[in-house]
């Protein structure tokens, strides 16, 4: 008998503990774009103040070495959906116009939570490629993001500064006139159509380099597009618009555990702030694009609060990539910049293999389950799939991902000891303190941007333990720890 108790107490004592370990609860993952590892004040290196970007941070796990996986959007978005490093997808890269990157067959963050009996939706920047063949944006797209996982989709379906300017909700182009159709083109123009090239004077804000195509709402864009325009969106409201389709979308979903993937649109070029943000950062548009957005994510908080939702509400935030100031058009965001440091005390910015490329804010909040922390762990967005499938009890994993479920939300273990980052194509390795960062041609800078790519003729090695800035090439002086990045980073890429 005194042994049948023991196995009761021992039974009843574990069950509950893995009944609590498998607890589901709604998963928000918010994901800004190009927002820097300086631009979020919590981190005490920039001049804007980010309140509601804070309160997560305060209150949740805030990493001071979480990494996307690419210093631009495309790859990095894909590989947070798969779980997959983008190099080893040739198509993963910057798109313009392209069809869907994710195979149909591959696994992704919201099959994975479907599985587990979760609804999914997306709202905001998709940017990941539609269809399989030439796009008709007057039928019905696929596959998109409702063939990779998502029961709800509502996206703009590349960049806010490409074409087409429109919404689209569930593969279908929102608000689209049949008698109206849009026709896209990234080669040549329409007949008739002003561009920002040709018609200077149409413009409200002067295109810099690469946005010289169609104007819509005084913005010229890249690539070329005519009709369709009862569905072309106003770019001050777009803010507006995703975060009412978010909170919409948390009312319809809230009685079940949901997954909602909320992209932002901010600080991406154009930066267009509602009239209500306009001169409140000081900074131009692009300060004024960060502060939107640290609102509607306050917003977008408040909702849930007001729902009774936080308490079982895991919020994960993060960027796509670094920053970038000047990005293709005139808007001041150089001129006016001031004492504020974007990319902290870190090198390079979006494009780059330095640092500032990938090293980007990274917070985990959960009320009252993760306590308020400064983690220095190493994590990355590809590890997101494998962390949140632990946590919530699925048995799938991803090759290149991690399993990081203590680090990210418990505030325990031991993050990632090594990982290849990607730049346009390129490769970097970080092992421990150690960056590698391995020759290659083409400029040092990219004179558009006024950003530091990496490219140099020979290996570059850094300590960032004791460089951070990433000024002190170690590589001739340190010939043995070369030779062991070298030989790991070419195990990594070498495997299948």
């Amino acid at each position: 008998m005194k042994y049948l108790k023991v196995l009761l107490i021992f039974f009843i004592f574990f069950g509950c503990n893995r009944e609590v370990a498998i607890r589901k609860p709604n998963v928000i993952i918010i994901y800004a774009d190009d927002l820097g590892y300086g631009d979020v004040s919590a981190y005490g290196l920039g001049k804007l103040q980010t309140p509601n970007i804070d309160l997560l941070a305060n209150n949740g796990s805030r990493f001071t070495s979480g990494y996307s996986s690419s210093a631009t959007c495309s790859p990095s978005r894909y590989a947070l959906m798969t779980g997959t490093y983008p190099w080893r997808n040739k198509r993963a890269k910057i798109l313009t116009g392209a069809n869907l990157i994710i195979d149909s067959l591959e696994m992704t963050l919201p099959k994975m939570l479907k599985e587990e009996g979760y609804q999914t939706a997306i709202v905001g920047k998709w940017h990941l490629g539609l269809g399989n063949s030439k796009i008709d944006y007057n039928q019905r797209i696929s596959p998109g993001p409702n063939e990779v996982g998502f029961d709800y989709s509502y996206i703009m379906p590349d960049t806010q500064d490409r074409v087409p300017t429109v919404y689209m909700e569930n593969g279908r182009v929102k608000n689209l006139d049949p008698n109206d159709p849009i026709e896209v083109s990234f080669e040549e123009n329409f007949e008739g159509q002003p561009t920002g090239r040709e018609n200077p004077e149409l413009l409200s804000m002067k295109w810099h380099h690469g946005h010289d195509g169609t104007i819509v709402n005084g913005i010229s864009r890249i690539g070329f597009m005519k009709g369709g325009e009862k569905a072309k969106w106003r770019d001050v409201d777009m803010a507006d618009e995703f975060l009412n389709q978010a909170k919409n979308y948390i009312d319809q979903a809230k009685e079940k555990p949901f997954f909602l993937y909320y992209a932002l649109q901010q600080p991406h070029v154009p930066r267009t702030p509602h009239p209500r943000f306009v001169g409140t950062s000081t900074m131009g548009p692009r300060g004024d694009a960060i502060l939107e957005a640290d609102w509607c994510i306050g917003q977008l908080y408040a909702h849930l609060k007001q729902n009774n939702l936080l308490e079982n509400t895991l919020i994960i935030l993060s960027s796509d990539n670094g920053p970038v100031l000047n990005d293709g058009y005139y808007d001041e965001a150089v001129e006016k910049l001031g004492e504020h440091t974007p990319a902290g005390n870190f090198r390079g910015g979006k494009y780059s293999l330095y640092e500032a490329g990938t090293r980007v804010p990274l917070l985990t909040y959960w009320k009252d389950q993760i306590k308020p922390s400064v983690s220095d762990q190493m994590v990355s967005q590809i590890d997101f799939l494998n962390s949140i499938a632990s946590l919530i009890g699925s048995e799938i994993r991803t090759k290149d991902g991690m399993d990081l479920a203590d680090v990210l939300f418990q505030n325990e273990g031991v993050g990632r000891e090594e990982f290849i980052l990607e730049a346009q194509t390129k490769t970097a390795f970080r092992r421990k303190n150690w960056v590698l960062i391995p020759p290659y041609s083409g400029p040092q800078k990219n004179s558009f941007v006024n950003i530091e790519l990496g490219n140099a003729p020979e290996y570059q090695l850094f300590n960032l333990e004791e460089d951070s800035s990433q000024q002190n090439n170690l590589a001739q002086s340190h010939p043995e720890q070369l030779k062991i990045m070298i030989d790991r980073y070419q195990t990594i890429l070498n495997s299948n």
